[in-house]
């Protein structure tokens, strides 16, 4: 075979195919080039067409280094003409930490709640019950990961400080990466996840006032770099207390989402969940209706925790608020639902066509294809005249 000519032309040409090929490597964090990110810091090709690619990290500690680097290898090793592959990597430096954070954030002096801005058309949707046990939590993760396979970028914030569970229930144990002040959000499911719990050791209680609640909330929404995101959920505790009232100061635009069981006695609860939307001047964008019935092997179906409770909560609703508040979705018991929210992966993915997992992806199709508008919504305009 003959011999590779080795001349300058030739070896600028691969590197500059090399690169080429960088530029299709995407950051598992950030989810932008590499090339674009300017964490490429070397490509030396030697005369035998071995390629050795030098690869930036922002921090030392960076939980996805080996992920980096294999995909950099691979990339590279399918670029014709190259030999044996190896990858370096190095941290960058406070100077380069800066530029990126500038070139993601911008050169802002405090960080800003991206959401909360005029021209944002992330869709936010703060998903509320009004009590425990009714599956709000167990829902929230099946949309997110829903939308998100519907080829969505989705974020989640797990803004149940006492009581969180999403990090669980998405499969991820990963923490965190900080960049300066920006916070690199894990990814699971292709949806990137805020928990209070990435930030505690173990399981270990926050035991916190309103005022760090607050605190805590603004900085998952402006801390957090979230990039341009089509859909923002956020898992809010029961209740209508601080969290709830913070959400509706910090995203104004922000839309509730009411899930309820069909027991009327929990129905009367939720309603009250919706109803703080007269307060805070926000939309309430529909209701679910979760663990709707027990289908049997017979094919009947057991009305385990009675009926109707969905259809009230949004009956009445809709008279509150003046504007039609739909029943969205009403969510079969699944034990399934169960098993895979312990297992970390969402019954929307492990299993799409069962009953509930339909029922799931259906409110998430209802809720992904909504356009932007002010139809329903309270402006807090006075129409009395004096």
């Amino acid at each position: 075979m003959p011999e590779r000519p080795d001349t300058p032309d030739t070896t600028a040409d691969l590197v500059t195919a090399v690169r080429t090929a960088l530029g299709k490597v995407i950051d598992p964090e950030l989810r932008r080039p590499i090339t674009e990110l300017n964490m490429v810091k070397n490509i030396e090709v030697a005369p035998d067409s071995a390629v050795h690619v030098e690869i930036y990290l922002t921090t030392a500690a960076c939980p996805k280094k080996t992920e980096i680097s294999d995909r950099v290898a691979q990339a590279v090793a399918d670029v014709p003409g190259t030999g044996p592959v190896t990858v370096g990597l190095d941290v960058m430096s406070d100077e380069q930490r800066t530029e990126l954070r500038k070139q993601l954030r911008g050169d802002a002096a405090e960080p800003v709640i991206p959401f909360a801005q005029p021209g944002s058309l992330t869709r936010v949707y703060a998903v509320a019950s009004g009590k425990g046990g009714v599956g709000k939590s167990s829902v929230t993760v099946n949309l997110a990961a829903a939308m998100a396979a519907r080829g969505l970028t989705v974020g989640l914030v797990d803004a149940d400080i006492y009581g969180h569970s999403v990090p669980r229930m998405m499969g991820t144990t990963d923490r965190p990466t900080q960049v300066e002040s920006m916070i690199l959000p894990p990814i699971a499911h292709d949806v990137r996840v805020i928990s209070i719990a990435q930030f505690t050791e173990g399981n270990t209680p926050v035991v916190w006032r309103g005022p760090m609640l607050h605190r805590a909330l603004q900085q998952f929404l402006a801390d957090v770099y979230w990039g341009d995101l089509d859909v923002l959920l956020l898992d809010l505790p029961p209740g209508t207390g601080d969290v709830a009232i913070s959400v509706a100061q910090l995203i104004p635009g922000a839309e509730i989402l009411v899930v309820t069981t069909p027991q009327l006695a929990a129905a009367e609860v939720a309603e009250r969940a919706g109803a703080i939307a007269l307060q805070t001047r926000q939309r309430v964008v529909g209701v679910v209706e979760n663990m709707s019935g027990l289908v049997l092997p017979d094919g009947t179906t057991m009305q385990v925790f009675g009926e109707g409770g969905g259809a009230q909560v949004a009956e009445r609703l809709s008279l509150a608020v003046g504007a039609e508040v739909p029943l969205l979705g009403q969510v079969p018991l699944d034990p399934a639902l169960v098993t895979a929210g312990d297992s970390g992966v969402p019954l929307v993915l492990s299993a799409p066509d069962s009953a509930a997992g339909k029922e799931l992806r259906k409110i998430s199709d209802a809720l992904s294809s909504r356009r932007r508008g002010l139809a329903g919504m309270s402006l807090g305009l006075d129409t009395s005249r004096r």
